[in-house]
């Protein structure tokens, strides 16, 4: 059996709510309300990790998970658009959000773009699942909804210009993304109605995350 990833999306966010580009501020009550009710019992897993922000560990704790804060999880940067609305940044600067949303390797926010968010992401995928691969391991990262993206694309082996094309819903409601089948060329398969979030499986990472073509 190969060794599995799966990624959990953290709760809601007022900054989700009102399309900001968040800070890092806590979960909305009721969605701390929701996941409480749901009473999860994670599967087994060797590793339970959790991006470093607020978000993503109040997440974990509600779903009984012990997760270890680990930074290569950290959302994407956004720079001098953290904590503003869309709206207000498109209102302003309309070229920019646009550049943003078509050009991959794009940092408008004077943050991290999409490009180096991917590289990151598959560096620590590919650090990860090699080793686990061996030992047939499972582990449990709370994380971002740009950084399942970037997992997704990676294992997809996929073009970065397919990011904003996946979806992907907070915790716990079912997510619209797919479920990448072993290996990086496999095709997608849906989720399963029981899948909080998606499972990537991958025991061959893909070695040229910024493929466009």
């Amino acid at each position: 059996m190969p060794a599995r990833l799966t990624l959990i999306s953290h709760a809601p966010t007022s900054a989700q709510r009102h399309s900001a580009f968040p800070a890092d501020e806590p979960l909305e009550q009721s969605a701390l309300t929701k996941l409480a009710a749901i009473n999860w019992q994670p599967p087994r897993a060797h590793h339970i990790l959790t991006a470093p922000e607020l978000r993503t560990q109040q997440t974990a704790k509600a779903l009984n998970l012990a997760a270890t804060p680990t930074n290569e999880l950290r959302d994407i940067a956004y720079g001098t658009w953290q904590g503003r609305t869309l709206a207000d940044l498109y209102a302003e600067d309309p070229a920019s959000i646009a550049q943003w949303l078509s050009d991959p390797n794009s940092t408008p926010h004077n943050g991290e773009s999409i490009a180096d968010l991917i590289t990151r992401i598959t560096n620590w995928l590919t650090t990860l699942l090699p080793e686990a691969a061996d030992t047939q391991t499972h582990t449990i990262a709370i994380t971002h909804p740009a950084v399942i993206r970037a997992a997704i694309l990676h294992t997809l082996n996929a073009p970065l210009h397919s990011f904003w094309r996946i979806d992907i819903a907070p915790s716990p409601s079912p997510t619209s993304a797919t479920t990448a089948a072993p290996g990086p060329s496999a095709p997608p398969q849906p989720l399963s109605r029981n899948t909080i979030q998606p499972t990537l499986t991958s025991t061959k990472p893909n070695k040229n995350p910024r493929q466009t073509s």
